[in-house]
Order: C-alpha cells, then sequence, then structure tokens
C-alpha cells in the first residue's frame, strides 16, 4: 500500500509503503520494490493509513460470542476493543452472577457455559474478526461471592472477592472495572474498592509486568504517565452519578487513585441532566488538579450527546436489591410499586423528561411497536402518566428493555473530546446488521462512534488536526491499557491497520436507522488478515485474544 501514514504518534504524516508478511509489519520506506515482491495489494494512492483504532470501551462480551463478525466495529475501522467495562464483563460467571446473564445468554443462543477467564477464552479463541482485551468487572466479582445484597461484605466475601481479582489477573485481564450506578455496585462504599484495588497495585504485579514482553512505546507527546505506570493493571468507573452528584462522584475515584496509586479511568466522562452542564469547568478543574497532584488519570467518551442504558437505571437503587427477581416482584406488589412511582415523581417530576427516554430495545413481540418510541409519545398514545407507563413497560418487559436518554450538552462533548488524556469508546456491543444481534432500534453509536469523532468533529468542527486525532484512538489507548504492538505502524508491531479517505469518512447510523454503514472506510487488516476489503465484511475472523503476562 502507498498511502499518507498517521503512524499514531501524533507526529505528522508522512507518504511511504508498508510490507506485511504474516501478522506484522515488516518494511516500511519509500521505495516500490516492496510492491513489486508482494503477492496482495493495496493502492492507497490519494488515502490516508492509520493503525487499526481501538475502542476504549466496549460491551461484547457475549455478542462475539454469537456473532464473531462483529460486523459494526470493523466498518468503522476499529480492529481492538477493551471489553469488561462498567462492572459487567465475561467472568467470573458462578452462582447469582450467572443467574443474572442466564437470560442475556439464551437470547443470543449460546450454549456454552463457562466459570472464569479461562474458560470463556477458549470459546471465543474458536474465532472472532476483531482483538479482545477486557477487564474483569467488580459487578461479577461482588454478585460471585455475595450476590446482590444490599450489605458490606463479610471478611471472607471480601477475601473471596480478592481472590477472584488475582484469578482474573494471572487469567490476564487488563484490570477492574466498576459500575457504580447498577447493582451490585451501587451496593459497595469507597472503602470497598479501595480495599479491592490494592489487589492491583501489589508490587509483585508490576514486577512480572516490567521483566515480560508487554512494554509499550513511548510516544514522547503526552506525559500521562510517570514511568512504570503503564506496567500496572488500570482501575476504570462507570461513576457513582454523572449529574447531580456527578462532581462528588468523581471525587471519589480520585480519591481512590490517590490511596492506591493505581491508575484510574472515567468511562464515558458526562454532564448528564440540563441544570448540570454548568458543572463542567469544575469536572475539568478537578481532574486536572488530580494529575498535577499526582493521580494518573484519564477518560473515555462517546461523540454523541444521548447515552443509552438500562430502562430500569430511573429505578431507585433500593429496588435492585436481590437481583433481577426481586426487582421484578417489588415492581409487581401493588404498594411497593405505589412507593416506587412517588420516588420517580420526586426524581423526575416533569412530564418533559419523558420525551428525552426513548426505547431502543424489547424483548416480547408484544412490545415491539414502541422502539423507537419515546416515553411521553407512547404514554400520550395510551393515555397514561409517563411514569406509570414506565413502570408497566419494565413489568412487561421483565426488565429486559434498554433506552436512550438524550442529556448532554454538544459544547461539552466538544470540550470533552478535545481534552489531551480522553479517548474514544463507542459503549456498544459488537452488532451485525442482521441476524441475532441485529434487534431493535440501539444507539448508533454501535455504527458510528470513530467516523463520527474523525468525519464531523476533527475534520468538519476542527477540534483537532488528524494527527492528533488518531493517536487519540490508536497509541495512546494502547498506552493506557498496556496493549503491546497495537497502536502504532512501525516494523515489527501488529499489522492491524485502517485505510480511509479523510475527506469523506463519516457516519451514517441514525437514532431511527442505527445500522447504516459509515462511508469512507475502504480497507481493515486485523493481524494482517483482511477482515474488510474494499469496504466489504470478508467474514476473515484473525482476532486474538489479548492477555497481559501472568503473575
Amino acid at each position: 500500500m502507498d498511502g499518507l501514514i498517521f503512524d499514531g504518534s501524533g507526529a505528522e504524516p508522512f507518504s511511504s509503503h508498508i510490507g506485511i508478511s504474516g501478522e506484522k509489519i515488516v518494511a516500511i520506506n519509500k521505495k516500490t520494490n516492496i510492491a513489486r515482491r508482494a503477492k496482495r495489494i493495496i493502492d492507497a494512492r490519494g488515502l490516508s493509513v492509520a493503525p487499526g483504532f481501538i475502542d476504549t470501551h466496549g460491551h461484547s462480551e457475549f455478542t462475539l460470542v454469537a456473532d464473531p463478525l462483529a460486523e459494526g466495529k470493523l466498518l468503522q475501522g476499529i480492529t481492538t476493543e477493551i471489553n469488561g467495562n462498567c462492572g459487567l464483563s465475561a467472568a467470573p460467571l458462578a452462582g447469582e452472577a450467572l443467574k443474572q446473564r442466564e437470560d442475556d445468554l439464551r437470547e443470543l443462543r449460546i450454549p456454552h457455559r463457562w466459570s472464569n477467564f479461562r474458560e470463556y477464552f477458549e470459546i471465543l479463541f474458536r474465532g472472532m474478526a476483531i482483538n479482545f482485551a477486557t477487564l474483569v468487572g467488580h459487578g461479577n466479582i461482588r454478585a460471585c461471592a455475595m450476590g446482590y445484597e444490599n450489605r458490606k461484605p463479610h471478611g471472607s466475601e471480601m477475601d473471596r472477592m480478592k481472590h477472584l481479582i488475582r484469578k482474573a489477573l494471572s487469567d490476564g485481564v487488563l484490570g477492574l472495572s466498576t459500575g457504580l450506578a447498577y447493582p451490585p455496585g451501587i451496593y459497595s462504599d469507597t472503602e470497598e474498592l479501595i480495599d479491592l484495588c490494592k489487589v492491583l497495585s501489589q508490587p509483585e504485579r508490576a514486577k512480572s509486568v516490567l521483566s515480560g514482553k508487554n512494554n509499550l512505546p513511548s510516544s514522547g507527546t503526552h506525559d500521562l504517565q510517570d514511568k512504570n505506570s503503564c506496567h500496572t493493571p488500570v482501575f476504570t468507573s462507570h461513576i457513582r452519578n454523572e449529574g447531580d452528584a456527578l462532581i462528588e462522584s468523581l471525587e471519589e475515584i480520585i480519591r481512590i487513585g490517590k490511596e492506591t496509586g493505581i491508575r484510574v479511568h472515567i468511562s464515558h466522562i458526562k454532564t448528564s441532566g440540563r441544570q448540570n452542564w454548568s458543572k463542567i469547568d469544575t469536572v475539568l478543574s478537578t481532574i486536572e488538579k488530580a494529575q498535577m497532584d499526582g493521580v494518573r488519570i484519564t477518560c473515555d467518551r462517546y461523540p454523541y450527546i444521548a447515552s443509552s442504558t438500562d430502562l430500569d437505571i430511573l429505578l431507585p437503587s433500593w429496588v435492585y436489591a436481590g437481583g433481577a427477581r426481586e426487582e421484578v416482584k417489588r415492581l409487581l406488589h401493588a404498594e411497593t410499586r405505589e412507593k416506587i412511582r412517588r420516588e420517580i415523581l420526586v426524581n423526575y417530576p416533569e412530564k418533559e423528561f419523558w420525551q428525552q427516554v426513548r426505547i431502543a430495545t424489547v424483548s416480547s413481540g408484544k412490545n415491539k411497536w414502541i422502539e423507537g418510541e419515546t416515553i411521553a409519545s407512547v404514554a400520550r398514545r395510551e393515555n397514561a402518566h409517563p411514569a406509570e407507563l414506565f413502570l408497566k413497560i419494565l413489568i412487561e418487559e421483565e426488565l429486559r428493555v434498554s433506552a436512550i436518554f438524550t442529556t448532554m450538552s454538544e459544547d461539552n462533548l466538544r470540550r470533552f473530546l478535545s481534552l489531551p488524556y480522553v479517548m474514544i469508546g463507542s459503549d456498544s456491543a459488537a452488532r451485525s446488521a442482521d441476524g441475532l444481534t441485529s434487534r431493535g432500534k440501539p444507539h448508533p453509536r454501535g455504527f458510528g462512534s470513530f467516523p463520527r469523532f474523525l468525519g464531523r468533529y476533527v475534520r468538519d468542527y476542527g477540534l483537532m488536526d488528524f494527527s492528533t486525532a488518531i493517536h487519540k484512538i490508536t497509541m495512546l489507548p494502547a498506552q493506557i491499557f498496556r496493549i503491546a504492538g497495537r497502536g502504532i505502524i512501525k516494523r515489527g508491531a501488529n499489522a492491524d491497520l485502517v485505510v480511509f479517505d479523510h475527506k469523506t469518512i463519516i457516519d451514517r447510523a441514525t437514532f431511527d436507522e442505527p445500522f447504516l454503514k459509515p462511508e469512507g472506510i475502504h480497507y481493515v487488516l486485523v493481524n494482517g488478515g483482511p477482515a474488510l476489503w474494499e469496504g466489504k465484511i470478508t467474514g476473515h475472523c484473525s482476532g486474538r485474544i489479548l492477555r497481559q503476562e501472568k503473575l
């Protein structure tokens, strides 16, 4: 190939040929004799070439098992995905944690069951189109050790959780994630998290990885880490509250970083709710002061002002206790449901709020018609109060309903995306336009995040130059998450490459049509294999499981 090379380091692009042999880049130079000797040639004249994009925030643990082609990811140029975010990971799965996931596994027709990452990786290794790396979810850890109870863990339960974290680290996970807005993570306190995070900061762990082959290249352009910081696992968090208690929630994560010395990472940083948009200055000053004080803190964000998660996120936290079955029982109990309804009206008193809540997916055929509709519009059609309709949908769908929430500021989004310590994460599962993973009207970020960032925000809005933007989605996440041999174009690196047209790259997926293919991405190579060729998915599954060195 002969294109304009953005090597991932943030340096100015240059024109050159790239030679690939097997899974590796073996040559980079301007001489044409590389092309003469090649068995297969990509003519990249007039196009740009970059390292494969790294999605720092994925949720493909189960969809990749059901559908390994990962169409929505490859079409965006994503070659590596970091999973296990928001406290939910593929493993460990035992006891209450497994029971909570059974509906997901059945819905995706996954016949396999596993209890730990070693068993899960054996299943996943049978073939996938993208590289898979993962964190271990605190939600899994807590649910395995003590279920979904709203209380502090006993001493033996803490020991069990620490053992499970050590086992996950030995199996090669990148670190620990939390989902502090979801059960059971919502029931943990800061002291529990600090105690668990100390497992990540054990000196012997850092020494083991330093002595291995996973040392990462230094870009020389972003001083976000000290000399040894990239050699220890990372702690990521969907913080407790991204709206009214945003600052306090952010300070909790910073405290964990200070007291444990580990790297911390904020998932999908945002200011949710119009009343909280003005907090962005405080958010940024809080983060940057912590960085000056020695806390190694980074963030990720998707390039949209709408979020998406399970609809029951709007319920009071006490309703979740005991797991999904107990939650449904509370909703079915007339007196308890009335108590919940009253709290909902206090928390969301304005009917206009429900115009910002759009149903994405349901599990039943009966309610299929409401996918893509707002709670407010369905309530008007049903002649019901939005809060009543909200509870009715949760009951009828037995909680298995997701929604899209349009509560963020475009100006704040642009400021977040511009920051040197904010990377891009789709916050989506790998899906395809047809088959098991194509149901509903999910958030368009699953097909559009990276082309949208490069086309809309970099090229059209000029938030930064392309060299900086490519660094943000390649080498920088590779460094922060300790992914060796990725995110850089150089001899000896893995041949994860994207060939795109910077003049035309753009997302096309919308909230009404979320599976539309983006434009401007022509080729994607994963470990040297042709995953996307002339804009079409090939079905070639050359993805790898990316694991950290064992203890």
